[in-house]
């Protein structure tokens, strides 16, 4: 009986050390302002922008290229459905250009 009172007792002081040491730590942590953790956000994004834009067009031209590719081969094929193919994939690539202009021009990046 013995034992388990000192064994229950050192378990109790571990607890209470560790919630002493936990409330210690947590009143002198220090956490960086709201404001300038969004303002860090902000200009992170927008010095991201440029490069993002440039793989838009970098993909809206392989895009166009496999698009004309496809197109091509439905055409020598001789398949009634070419021109709505065409449209389809001119108006992907087109929609990637029309996407990162919007974006540019609406949160003025």
């Amino acid at each position: 009986m013995k034992k388990r009172t000192q064994s229950s007792a050192r378990n109790l002081s571990k607890v209470f050390l560790t919630t002493l040491f936990l409330i210690y730590t947590s009143m002198h942590a220090k956490a960086q302002d709201g404001l300038a953790g969004i303002e860090e956000a902000d200009r992170q994004v927008r010095s991201y922008f440029a490069a993002g834009t440039s793989l838009m067009y970098a993909i809206g031209a392989i895009l166009g290229l496999i698009g004309a590719v496809k197109v091509y081969q439905k055409w020598n094929a001789g398949d009634p459905d070419t021109g709505k193919v065409a449209a389809a994939w001119f108006g992907s690539c087109v929609f990637l250009v029309v996407v990162a202009t919007v974006i540019q021009s609406f949160f003025g990046v």
